[in-house]
């Protein structure tokens, strides 16, 4: 009875060590399926055009607020493309940003500050600083592109009541400030919930939410853009909310809106 006992415990250990690499495999292969889809159910918008406030709050609950209106076009071929422009308060007016996503390269980011009437490119290695003072840093200024990260399916969830995937995503840059990202991911139909982003050291860094989803019909097909997102740093207490107050697609927009010189005659 010993010698059997040992020699299923000798085939139990055989069985861990086969099936471990599979599972694994079969982990990233799951979440790069659903990384996928995500990114096919939101193909096909071509552009848009949002008016934002964006709120920021300090840990002890002061707000500052700012006006700005974003237009974005989708690239069939390549990452998009976005141009924000800041309306109000006056300190930043006229402050406007370009940024260009890439799939498989660096994404490419200027910013053109008006009073010192000049355009400054993003390095590379800086696009984990804060944009505009808020909690989103500049990589994340940027649209979702599947290549960009490696994938790993952790789990099926609820989140508010709604049947979720959990993934966990790996930033292939090497200059990127998260080390992964958790995303919750609603089954029905592909919409980020919420993000928890870790810093390069692996510790909880902040945490993105996304709420009011509302549907947007374009020739036939259905996209959901969430009217509020809430970005929390867990390490500073800060946080900072976008709402859209207004989204118009075909808009008539082209690559020719979307350059360095657009940046100094945005207003």
């Amino acid at each position: 009875m010993k010698f059997v006992s040992r020699l299923n415990l000798v085939w139990l250990c055989a069985a861990m060590i086969i099936a471990g690499p599979v599972a694994a495999q079969n982990a990233v292969e799951q979440g790069l399926t659903i990384a996928k889809e995500r990114k096919a159910r939101d193909s096909g918008w071509n552009n848009s055009v949002a008016s934002m406030t964006m709120t920021l709050r300090n840990s002890q609950g002061q707000e500052a607020t700012r006006e700005m209106r974003v237009s974005s076009l989708e690239m069939q071929q390549d990452g998009d493309k976005a141009l924000t422009v800041f309306d109000s308060p006056r300190d930043v007016a006229g402050t406007a940003f370009l940024s260009f996503s890439h799939a498989m390269e660096a994404d490419e980011q200027w910013i053109y500050l008006p009073a010192v009437k000049r355009v400054k490119r993003i390095a590379s290695r800086n696009k984990s600083g804060p944009f505009m003072s808020s909690e989103f840093a500049f990589e994340d200024m940027t649209s979702f592109e599947v290549e960009k990260f490696t994938y790993n399916f952790l789990r099926e969830d609820k989140y508010e009541g709604e049947k979720v995937f959990v993934m966990e995503q790996m930033p292939q840059d090497e200059f990127s400030g998260y080390s992964k990202q958790i995303v919750w991911i609603d089954q029905a139909h592909y919409r980020v919930r919420k993000v928890e982003f870790f810093d390069r050291k692996g510790d909880a860094l902040k945490t993105l939410e996304f709420e009011d989803y509302q549907s947007h019909e374009i020739d036939g097909k259905q996209f959901w853009r969430p009217y509020r997102s809430f970005m929390y740093n867990q390490q500073t207490g800060k946080s900072t909310e976008l709402k859209t107050n207004s989204l118009e697609f075909e808009q008539g927009l082209d690559e020719s809106d979307f350059d360095k010189n657009s940046l100094r005659r945005a207003r």
